[in-house]
């Protein structure tokens, strides 16, 4: 039998629509098995196969889904009457608007703060090029609505056509509380508004609480820490609460899916039984990479996959080929190249970190690189494959 010539492979597989208490594993298993025995592009399943599940479909199976009326209730009991200011969301109306419907529905009066010039993920209020034309320094100045209207006017975002100062203002407002907009990107100034304060940040969240406590806040959560426990009922996360939800429909949100571990590992164990093969799984959500044109860096979910099985933690441990031909074997070429490298390939270090032949490698977790690959290969809009199947991730030039 001859070498492969193919490297890793990345499948979208095709599921039934997933709906709440529906046995997720099985229908999982069942896709990939049909997809594996069809007869025009089916696969063998082999040791070390990725298979790997949208969180969407998981939190849907398991019905976490939570009502602006939930998180009203648990703002309600956290803040009462005091005003609270709401820090630092993204802008984004499938990720905060139902949130923010609920913030509102439970608060008398909100400053809202927003950062400039754009939300921690990428998207812009207001081009970078135009501060510098205004003389703002977004370090240090802090800016009314008033004035930022003054300098700027009204923005639409490129890809959303919407003015989002306009529409969270709004959208608090219809549920009957108060607003004042305030921008700036030092946490603490919202202390000049109110000691209560709710941080809407993602990736910067800890220290944010950090910083605020350590100013005088009295009162402080993060998304993090609303719905952490059902309320009425509701779905709930007991580790990341709101953060990682989605727009449901217009009065609910999907929130990020629990229990993931138990999950993956029995889709393992089930796939195990079916066809005697080891493979990996792993729930994933957003991934994590940045469009060089809009600027938005993906990653709006708290982590890239909520559980993996044992077999995806680290990082990776590669050489760089390149870096290999141009400098250890620039004298080689054809077989003898192939060889030198093989041989280099199969004898290298556990821990390749420092090692020059390693260098412009990429020292991401696997969960992290592998996630973004599902995440590019499902979309995120009509595709229909909640499930992708990958193979040859883990092989190298020797195999």
């Amino acid at each position: 039998m001859g070498e492969r010539l193919v490297g890793t492979i990345s499948r979208g597989v095709r599921t039934p629509i997933i709906r709440e208490g529906d046995n997720l594993a099985q229908i999982v298993v069942d896709s990939v098995l049909a997809a594996a025995a069809d007869n025009d592009e089916g696969f063998t399943v082999r040791d070390m196969d990725v298979l790997a599940v949208t969180e969407a479909v998981v939190a849907r199976a398991q019905g976490n889904y939570a009502t602006v009326n939930d998180i009203a209730a648990d703002v309600k009991a956290k803040y009462g009457d005091s005003t609270i200011g709401v820090i630092f969301p993204i802008l984004s109306r499938n990720r905060f608007s139902i949130c923010l419907k609920g913030i509102a529905k439970g608060a008398k009066k909100i400053v809202l703060m927003l950062s400039y010039p754009s939300d921690e993920v990428g998207n812009h209020l207001v081009d970078e090029d135009e501060l510098d034309e205004k003389g703002v320094n977004p370090w240090s100045d802090v800016l009314s609505e008033e004035r930022y209207r003054e300098l700027f006017g009204y923005k639409k975002h490129e890809f959303t056509g919407v003015d989002y100062i306009e529409v969270y203002k709004e959208l608090i407002t219809e549920q009957g509380a108060e607003v004042e907009v305030v921008l700036a990107n030092d946490c603490r100034t919202i202390l000049d508004y109110t000691d209560s304060v709710l941080c809407c940040d993602i990736h910067s969240r800890a220290r944010t609480k950090r910083r605020l406590l350590a100013a005088g806040a009295k009162t402080v959560y993060g998304l993090d820490d609303i719905l952490t426990a059902p309320v009425n009922g509701s779905g709930y996360n007991e580790n990341y609460g709101l953060l990682g939800s989605n727009k449901a429909t217009e009065d609910t949100v999907k929130l990020f899916p629990r229990d993931c571990e138990p999950f993956v590992n029995q889709v393992q164990q089930m796939m195990k039984e079916r066809t005697g093969r080891q493979i990996e799984v792993m729930v994933y959500g957003d991934g994590a990479f940045k469009d060089p044109i809009g600027k938005i860096w993906e990653l709006a979910d708290p982590c890239v996959s909520p559980a993996f099985t044992p077999g995806l933690n680290g990082q990776p441990n590669e050489i760089k080929l390149k870096y290999l031909a141009d400098n250890d074997f620039a004298d080689l070429s054809g077989e003898e190249l192939k060889a030198a490298i093989s041989e280099r390939i199969r004898n290298k270090a556990d821990n390749l970190v420092g090692d020059m032949a390693s260098q412009g490698t990429t020292p991401r977790r696997l969960t992290d690189l592998i996630g973004s690959l599902c995440d590019l290969t499902s979309g995120s809009g009509d595709k229909g494959t909640p499930v992708i199947y990958i193979q040859g991730y883990f092989d190298n030039y020797t195999k």
